[in-house]
């Protein structure tokens, strides 16, 4: 990321892009390199970090946790899918899930997380919150990643709008050996490895740190979570403010949808190609009259050649498409063996399936039948031709 450092006539420094994109991007880069399925961000508040995660193709499961309901309504309706989810679904499922709730209590709705981010959290937290914090978190979550990021109070003297936390609601804010012997602490009693970095460089000649310091959290074994563990979990203390199941190609009635649509396309371009080769062929009739039958020397006869042209309908077996008349017949053999019509069906009995009913079949139902009705595109060309 191009991170450029400013100084202002006060030697006081700001970052661009701001800190607060610059560890949502940190995220997102975690989340590109480990590939989590399901991740949580606690403390989401506007759901920014959310909002930028949903795009992440990996992640199947996306929560928000915030103890401010009002924070996370006002900004949740962009967690929600777009007219275009619906119109063109993404293979992958995702379920994004807001609750209202507080990191010092355990909800098993929280459990199975491959991912859990607090960014700029824990400086929030009251003294007895943070004394929880670690045991519901690493403890009982137990995500094989989490990412922990807060304040470095050594570089509070280089930014111009701090006099002593660089937040009203801040409890307390670590210098970076505070920082770091906590995280340590907590790494070793529930196993986990910790490796510490940090986003905004101080400017040169300050051995100040970075001014976010972030604790990167890895599981050293692998937890296996018994199948029954929210039952021995019953008490759900957290409130479901927000949920929303985005459009799948796994569920059945959005494959279907998106199959009719495919075929239909593929079997609109085919019939085109038809109708222009037949158009061609009558074109070039057309400007020699010498070779043109009297009854098509007209313009207006181009209906009457396609007649004249049209060929017996050839056995269900053919992947040929064809025309007869003004109707174009393609083959549903023909059609599967586009790509992404085999992709979507994955086998030839589903596209069947999937399109009867839905287009228009011819009477042994082994072709897609389209009427090529192009007038306004015939009349076009004839009087650009005239």
């Amino acid at each position: 990321m191009d991170v450029m450092l400013q100084k202002d006539e006060l030697t006081k420094v700001t970052f661009t892009p701001p800190l607060y994109k610059q560890r949502y991007h940190f995220v997102k880069q975690l989340v590109s390199e480990h590939k989590p399925k399901k991740v949580a961000d606690l403390g989401c508040s506007e759901c920014k970090l959310l909002w930028m995660l949903k795009f992440c193709n990996c992640i199947e499961v996306l929560v928000g946790v915030d103890i401010s309901e009002e924070v996370m309504k006002e900004k949740m309706h962009t967690l929600s899918p777009l007219p275009v989810d619906y119109l063109q679904p993404s293979e992958r499922s995702l379920t994004v899930v807001l609750y209202r709730g507080s990191v010092a209590h355990k909800d098993p709705c929280m459990l199975g997380f491959d991912m859990i981010t607090c960014i700029e959290l824990i400086e929030h937290l009251e003294a007895n919150e943070l004394e929880t914090f670690p045991e519901v978190v690493f403890g009982f979550m137990s995500p094989t990643i989490i990412v922990i990021s807060t304040p470095n109070s050594e570089f509070n003297p280089l930014l111009q709008t701090v006099t002593l936390f660089r937040h009203p609601d801040h409890k307390f804010e670590w210098n970076r050996a505070q920082f770091q012997n906590w995280a340590q602490e907590i790494a070793a009693r529930y196993d986990y490895m910790v490796e510490f970095t940090g986003l905004g460089v101080p400017p040169p000649g300050k051995d100040v740190g970075f001014c976010t310091q972030i604790g990167v959290f890895v599981r050293k074994y692998l937890k296996h979570v018994e199948p029954n563990i929210c039952e021995k979990h019953q008490d759900h203390v957290y409130k479901t403010v927000f949920k929303v199941v985005y459009p799948s190609l796994k569920e059945e009635k959005y494959l279907r949808n998106a199959v009719v649509n495919e075929v239909h396309r593929t079997a609109e371009i085919i019939a085109r190609r038809l109708w222009n080769q037949r158009w061609s062929q009558y074109k070039k009739h057309y400007n020699d009259p010498v070779e043109t039958e009297p009854q098509f020397q007209s313009h207006r006869c181009f209906r009457n050649y396609l007649e004249y042209l049209s060929v017996p309908e050839p056995d269900s077996a053919s992947i040929q498409p064809f025309m007869n008349g003004n109707t174009a017949h393609i083959p549903l053999v023909k059609i599967f063996s586009f790509p992404k019509v085999k992709q979507l069906c994955g086998n030839y009995e589903t596209l069947r399936r999937f399109v009867a009913g839905n287009i228009a079949l011819s009477s042994d139902e082994s072709a897609v039948v389209i009427v090529t009705d192009y007038e306004d595109d015939e009349q076009k060309d004839f009087a650009d031709m005239s």
